[in-house]
């Protein structure tokens, strides 16, 4: 498993012991630290702790990246105590030796150098070392350029140039939080090196910090404007905020830098899928793979274009070529979600499932582990934050208006399709997933977690919506926010707009949950990545909602039954259009003709007529999804 590859607990502790083995017997009673430990006198006692050193660690089967944590927690244990750095440099460099299997160390006649002939030996050794490296990166061996980086490092600590490749190393071999400390190291070592800004605005993005990505890829872009690749990232990164002429524009300017650049061509194609235009986006993502024939953004873009058929098995085998020829986890993850969809799209479930489980599998590596203690919390909180007798009170500092709507429901349970059915309508606008509560929260905790806000900032939170909602439409009646993750802010929400409609949609929740598992979140949900996981959030979810519909005034909560939506386009078309306010228009009724930009995972879909096919689409996986069978009890 890749993440005993990963599991270096044990090679840390021994790292630890063996440092503090040698501080017994190597230091001199009385605490002299900062004296150096390599005299004349203490060969033999060298020799004998790297003999220790070897048969301590045998039987932990080091590898590259285990040994290089030993190492690691070796050498900071010996500079913690005092010990002088340059020997504890050479000392590091006879234990990785040793380590690898290295003759040299063995020898009586063993000493360290003087700190003259170690940096007389450094400086030999570091570019042979760097060079070797690169080529091993470049040839896909990126364990073996980790260890030699590894090497680098120790002999050079403050080494930018190699902390950075060593960052690139292990982010391709799946290990993103060290990789994460490197590009940190690199960009504070040298604040004027590019590189790292872009390595770290890649591994930022993967691991769904959208806004701080950006961050890193303006600065890597400004330090290296002919960078195409940093700026057709920086294109990805703020498309995904929704800033798409500016996402354009990026892509656009790679492309007149190297017109042959791939992903500029598949981040166009992208552009085209969000704005409904499939077959522009089809042409983009195959002129992408003419110039690049594994490239993985436009393998991906094209699996999730529409529904797949038995014709796409040409796709599907260069799929499983990319992938088998090796590529980083992330953009595997990407691959295999892609490729689990065209299995389910054929009806090959078995084969679909063991694609998304092992797309999962992989999406852990770079996502923060789900919480479930800190979930059920939160949820307690919210739940006697906006109890009964405080959402009775009547609010202050109020905004009397009704144009805010917000559809919430699990992700993958229709909210899309009720937006675009609502956004549709003449008087109405689809704002899709904004992030304005979360950000409010999460700057200001206690007002969804302990209280209501105030009236000055009630006022102040219901101007600043307001004016988010009128940048996505001037004139329309009603304006649709759809993120799933208002549900925890309805309570804070209807403080703030005493008057706006919350619409609940509900779907089966085996049904939902199994729809989370086989899609690929990009913010890195983690709670979609393991089933039992998906279980306890859905059930925390079913919980709150459950307070919501108890606490919130009935004229202004909607529960709208997925299953008996699309039984009923019509007669729930016009009861959601009823419970707005609005008239009714027969134009919601093709919503599928609508051209607005949906970034959602359900782009492709919307954009079809109304289908009964994924109800009940849980009973092809019923032998795969133990964790998520006992929420069939939970039917309201």
């Amino acid at each position: 498993m890749i993440l005993d590859w990963f599991d270096a607990r044990n090679a840390v502790a021994c790292g630890h012991s063996l440092a503090d083995a040698f501080l017994r017997d190597q230091v001199p009673a009385g605490g002299a630290h900062r004296r150096s430990v390599h005299s004349s006198g203490s060969r033999a006692q060298i020799q004998t702790f790297l003999q220790r050193a070897a048969r301590e660690a045998r039987p932990l089967r080091l590898n590259v990246f285990k040994r290089a944590k030993l190492i690691g927690s070796f050498k900071w244990r010996l500079l913690e105590a005092g010990v002088e750095p340059d020997a504890v440099e050479e000392l590091t460099h006879l234990l990785l030796l040793q380590l690898s299997g290295g003759a040299a160390v063995a020898t009586e006649r063993t000493r360290l150098p003087a700190p003259s002939e170690a940096q007389a030996d450094r400086s030999r050794r570091v570019p042979a070392l760097l060079a070797d490296a690169d080529a091993r990166f470049a040839q896909g061996a990126y364990a073996q350029a980790a260890e030699l980086l590894e090497q680098v490092i120790g002999l050079e600590p403050r080494h930018a140039f190699a902390h950075n490749k060593l960052g690139a190393s292990l982010a391709r071999l799946g290990h993103y939080a060290q990789a994460d400390e490197h590009f940190r190291r690199a960009i504070e070592l040298k604040s004027n090196f590019a590189d790292p800004y872009f390595n770290h605005g890649l591994l930022l993005f993967w691991r769904g910090d959208i806004a701080a990505s950006e961050t890193a890829l303006r600065r890597a872009v400004k330090l290296d404007p002919k960078n195409d690749e940093a700026l057709v990232s920086l294109g990805v990164s703020i498309g995904s905020l929704g800033r798409f002429a500016d996402s354009r524009e990026c892509f656009e300017k790679a492309l007149r830098l190297k017109p042959g650049n791939a992903r500029a061509l598949s981040g166009l194609g992208w552009l085209e899928s969000v704005h409904g235009r499939g077959e522009a986006a089809e042409q983009r993502y195959r002129q992408a793979l003419q110039l690049e024939p594994g490239s993985v953004a436009a393998l991906t873009g094209l699996g999730e274009l529409r529904r797949m058929s038995p014709a796409d098995r040409e796709w599907a085998e260069r799929v499983k070529t990319v992938i088998a020829a090796g590529v980083p986890p992330i953009e595997e993850v990407s691959l295999r979600f892609a490729l689990g969809k065209y299995f389910d799209d054929i009806g090959r479930f078995a084969d679909a499932f063991a694609e998304f489980k092992r797309a999962n599998e992989l999406h852990k590596l770079v996502a923060r582990g789900y919480d479930r203690g800190a979930r059920t919390e939160a949820v307690d909180d919210v739940i006697r934050a906006y109890d009964a007798e405080r959402m009775a009170v009547p609010p202050v500092g109020a905004e009397e208006t009704e144009r805010p709507v917000f559809v919430v429901g699990m992700m993958r349970s229709g909210t899309s399709l009720v937006e675009q059915i609502i956004a549709s309508h003449p008087q109405a606008s689809g704002a899709g997933e904004l992030d304005f509560w979360h950000l409010a929260a999460s700057k200001q905790p206690q007002i969804a977690r302990q209280a209501p806000p105030d009236a000055p900032l009630a006022r102040k939170l219901g101007a600043a919506y307001l004016k988010v909602l009128k940048e996505h439409s001037d004139v329309a009646l009603r304006v649709v926010d759809k993120s799933t993750f208002n549900a925890d802010y309805l309570g804070l929400i209807h403080r703030v707009f005493p008057r706006a409609r919350f619409i609940h949609v509900r779907r089966d929740p085996l049904d939902t949950c199994l729809s989370c598992y086989c899609q690929h979140f990009v913010n890195a949900m983690s709670f979609t990545m393991d089933l039992a996981d998906l279980a306890h959030y859905y059930r925390e979810y079913h919980r709150l909602m459950a307070h919501w519909r108890s606490v919130l005034p009935s004229d202004l909560w909607l529960e709208v039954p997925y299953s008996q939506l699309v039984a009923d386009q019509e007669g729930w078309s016009r009861r959601i259009i009823e419970f707005l306010g609005l008239s009714w228009d027969p134009r919601v009724l093709e919503f599928q003709k609508t051209e607005r930009v949906v970034l959602t995972a359900s782009n492709w879909q919307v954009r079809q007529k109304i289908y009964s096919s994924s109800v009940g689409r849980w009973k092809n996986y019923q032998k795969f999804i133990g964790p998520l069978l006992p929420l069939r009890d939970l039917t309201s």
